[in-house]
């Protein structure tokens, strides 16, 4: 039983949830930004580089024989991930930079003044009578 609630105690703690909405909002985001480029960015420049898709680059090392599939190094599925990984990092920057600008804008407000004390005003009005003596 002081296992199942060290652990429950653990789970709960609010770095641990931030952490897994954080990672379930990341799978999200990459699947969003993973057909951004599949579905948008990439045809267009297969279309500029000639009708090339970077997915059927490979490099055959042993050709298929009978049932057996071809060895291949598919380089071009590598290049699709570095893009892949390139937009999804400039856009989490673009992400980050925004939210840190909110963030100073908010700090470069100033506060208001607090009110002054009842010290404060009291000794506010002793010398404003003396003002008016003199």
């Amino acid at each position: 039983m002081g296992l199942a609630k060290e652990f429950r105690e653990f789970a709960m703690k609010g770095s641990v949830v931030d952490l897994a909405v954080g990672v379930i909002i990341g799978g999200a985001f990459g699947k969003i930004v993973a057909s951004f480029v599949n579905d948008i960015l990439m045809p267009p420049l297969g279309v500029l580089l000639g009708g090339v898709d970077f997915k059927e680059y490979k490099a055959t090392l042993v050709e298929a024989i009978g049932e057996k599939a071809a060895v291949t190094i598919n380089y071009g599925m590598f290049i699709q991930n570095v893009i892949d990984f390139l937009i999804i990092a400039v856009a989490i920057f673009m992400m980050i930079k925004a939210i840190n600008s909110a963030k100073k804008k908010e700090e470069a407000a100033p506060a208001a003044p607090p009110a002054p004390s009842a010290e404060e005003t009291l000794l506010t009005e002793i010398r404003d009578l003396l003002k008016e003596k003199k």
